[in-house]
């Protein structure tokens, strides 16, 4: 192998490390999501503190590297994702010790049901690939111009269809059904003003790793097929 094609085929220690951070968010806020909150008229989770997180890593690796290697970012972590919530599983589905007496506070964190992981799972994806479709095409649109908003829609959009896919599928016929679109509306509302709050630390960010990495991708010409994110390029 010629080091042009080793230089082609290796990744970035940021990228690297971002891909860490976003897959510690996915874990962390499927834990945190098992704990409901209401602020006033805003039903909430627990997730919502650190869920937003994702995607603002997201935004920087597309903006940055592109769709293609946001694909990638989207796939780890949802394996890693899959592995730990499996593995919890178990855990949660092997008898405790006799003297162990937190077998119900273990359940009520780990045993998520099927359907709930099922969920879980679908609008993660569906919302990620969303928010990284979204950035790339506005980017080409604007000629690289005007990263402030793009980073504001395609969260909007993302986190829009995260909520209208996870909440019904989630907790329809479990919750009364006029809480579900207060609670969609509550999570897309203060997700998107996470997102706004930070903004001026992702524009920085977004900057700085442009200026180290030397990247700034344009998805010209590519394949939006979220299975095709790891087919190899010549």
């Amino acid at each position: 192998m010629t080091d042009k094609k080793k230089t082609k085929t290796m990744v970035s220690v940021l990228f690297m490390q971002l891909s860490i951070v976003f897959t510690v968010c996915l874990i962390a806020s499927n834990i945190l999501e098992t704990k409901q909150m209401v602020f006033g008229p805003l039903h909430l989770t627990g997730g919502l503190l650190i869920f937003p997180i994702s995607y603002i890593v997201n935004d920087v690796v597309c903006e940055v590297w592109g769709y293609r290697r946001a694909g990638i970012l989207i796939w780890t972590g949802f394996l890693t994702n899959f592995f730990f919530m499996a593995i919890a599983s178990l855990a949660d589905a092997i008898p405790g010790a006799p003297y162990w007496d937190n077998e119900a506070g273990f359940h009520a964190i780990f045993g998520l049901t099927p359907r709930i992981a099922l969920a879980s799972f679908v609008s993660f994806i569906a919302g990620s690939f969303v928010n990284a479709y979204v950035m790339s095409r506005m980017k080409i649109a604007d000629h690289g111009k005007r990263f402030p908003l793009r980073a504001i829609m395609s969260t909007v959009w993302g986190e829009g269809a995260d909520s209208v896919i996870f909440f019904p599928l989630a907790f329809y016929g479990v919750l009364p059904n006029e809480e579900l679109p207060l609670m969609m509306l509550s999570q897309l509302v203060l997700k998107t003003v996470y997102e706004i709050i930070v903004l001026p630390v992702t524009v920085r960010v977004v900057k700085w790793v442009k200026k180290y990495e030397g990247e700034d991708a344009y998805d010209t010409g590519i394949s939006y097929n979220i299975f095709a994110v790891f087919k190899r390029r010549e």
